[in-house]
């Protein structure tokens, strides 16, 4: 489905929708304590999945170049990471690790973690939300090198099917410079390594 045919639902219509999964779980959502929850619901779900009307070009529009003589490896790490699977909703809690070399320009630090917030709040995979981290940066920046690790929990595996709940997922992506120097690979990786 293309996103011209999208169906537009109203807010009251994924309040009734709530009110039909509280119906099917066996619960009575007209009794006091579940009277808002439907609203409640809603309104977590618009800051959960905000992601989705968030544009990584316009938070990394705003660029530097009074460190342009910088060479260096800039990195911010354990940039929390609250997603949700879209195979079963459930939630992927973790920490991204996102470095870049820059070109000639650089962007404020808060930007890389608002872009990863991005990608977190939607429905994601995994390894779908590290490429996109990734490419957004060498699309936006155009870097020298970009390298993005990700480790999460995914409460789809930890609390329900197989309950396997100390399972750690870790997926990564390395651009340009990170794929060429081993040196600079491992100073990344070495960054990583206690969290």
């Amino acid at each position: 489905m293309t996103d011209s045919k999208k169906k537009v639902v109203s807010r009251e219509e994924a309040e009734q929708a709530i009110k039909t999964l509280l119906l099917w779980i066996g619960e009575d959502p007209n009794r006091e304590g579940l009277i808002d929850t439907p609203q409640r619901v809603i309104k977590s779900y618009e800051e959960r999945f905000a992601g989705y009307k968030s544009d990584p070009k316009t938070i990394l529009s705003k660029k530097f170049s009074e460190t342009s003589q910088y060479q260096g490896m800039i990195m911010l790490s354990d940039i929390t990471i609250e997603s949700h699977c879209e195979h079963h909703m459930s939630p992927i809690i973790g920490k991204a690790h996102v470095a870049y070399i820059p070109q000639d320009k650089v962007v404020g630090i808060s930007k890389i973690a608002r872009l990863v917030e991005i990608f977190a709040q939607r429905l994601q995979l995994q390894e779908r939300m590290t490429a996109q981290i990734a490419n957004e940066i060498v699309k936006h920046l155009e870097p020298k090198g970009v390298a993005v690790l990700i480790k999460a929990k995914h409460h789809c595996i930890c609390h329900r099917g197989v309950n396997h709940r100390d399972t750690v997922m870790v997926t990564s992506s390395f651009l340009g410079a990170f794929q060429d120097d081993e040196k600079l690979l491992n100073q990344f990786l070495n960054q990583t390594q206690d969290t």
